[in-house]
């Protein structure tokens, strides 16, 4: 297992989520709630998603559930990072 291959992933994911809450809270106008919800959620079906599809679509690439966990790991801190920053009140989610 290459821990620089979950690093990528964890950063890629990170800007992954943090783009989406941004187009959602820009470019649609949700509130913040609603945005960073949506960024999470829809990160982290695209991440699991993706490495099924791989396993499922490819001869030469397999699932990794080390990967989703890598992807998972940058949306949440992504999200922490976000609510903590803009002091989004999270018991209301």
């Amino acid at each position: 297992m290459s821990f620089g291959d979950k690093i990528f992933h964890f950063l890629l994911y990170s800007l992954l989520t943090f783009l989406w809450f941004n187009t959602f809270l820009f470019n649609f106008n949700y509130k913040e709630k609603k945005a960073i919800t949506y960024a999470a959620i829809i990160s982290i079906v695209f991440g699991i998603v993706v490495e099924v599809l791989q396993e499922i679509l490819t001869v030469y690439r397999t699932m990794d559930i080390y990967d989703v966990m890598a992807n998972t790991s940058g949306v949440l801190v992504t999200v922490l990072v976000i609510v903590l920053i803009k002091n989004i009140d999270v018991k209301k989610i």
